[in-house]
């Protein structure tokens, strides 16, 4: 009687940590949502007027827009295996979930990691779109190039296809308690 009791505690305390992974992945995609609709947006303004126009929006936009969403406790960004800009280096365990993604294409889901007591973080990939190839290709327009090349000395965001994984969004937020 106690070992199916044990049992059957066990399996409770499974479930319920189930439901509360699943409840902190949900809460880590509402926080990082704004963002990446944001970033968007300011992209898909910035393409209507040219691919110089978009490298303003990632470049001047989207860390105004992280430093904005950063607030009670949250921080958030974006990051890569091959930067662009090396203020975009994300936090290591940014860093170890996007060398799974790396490593392991079919698990590219969006995940929850225990950062540190009472710290969570949300991660999502980041999927090359047609339209990111303007700027993040493998030919990519002479005036583009010359553009990066002035602001980016030091780029290693290009050459991607659509389709392949070009970094992460990710997301740091209080457990609950």
């Amino acid at each position: 009687m106690r070992c199916r009791r044990a049992v059957h505690v066990l399996v409770l305390a499974v479930l319920a940590a189930g439901a509360a992974r699943a409840d902190d992945a949900a809460r880590g995609a509402a926080l990082l949502a704004p963002f990446k609709s944001q970033l968007q947006q300011a992209l898909q303004d910035g393409l209507r007027r040219g691919p110089a126009a978009a490298i303003g929006a990632c470049r001047i936009e989207a860390p105004a827009l992280a430093a904005a969403l950063s607030r009670d406790g949250v921080r958030l960004g974006r990051t890569s295996h091959r930067l662009r800009n090396p203020a975009n280096a994300g936090p290591a365990w940014a860093s170890a979930v996007l060398d799974d993604y790396l490593d392991a294409p079919d698990a590219r889901a969006g995940r929850v990691v225990a950062i540190a007591p009472g710290r969570l973080g949300w991660i999502e990939p980041i999927v090359t779109q047609p339209q990111c190839v303007a700027c993040h290709g493998e030919a990519i327009a002479p005036a583009v190039a010359a553009a990066l090349v002035e602001l980016y000395p030091t780029d290693r965001a290009v050459g991607f296809k659509p389709g392949e994984l070009r970094g992460v969004f990710w997301v740091e937020f209080p457990a609950a308690p």
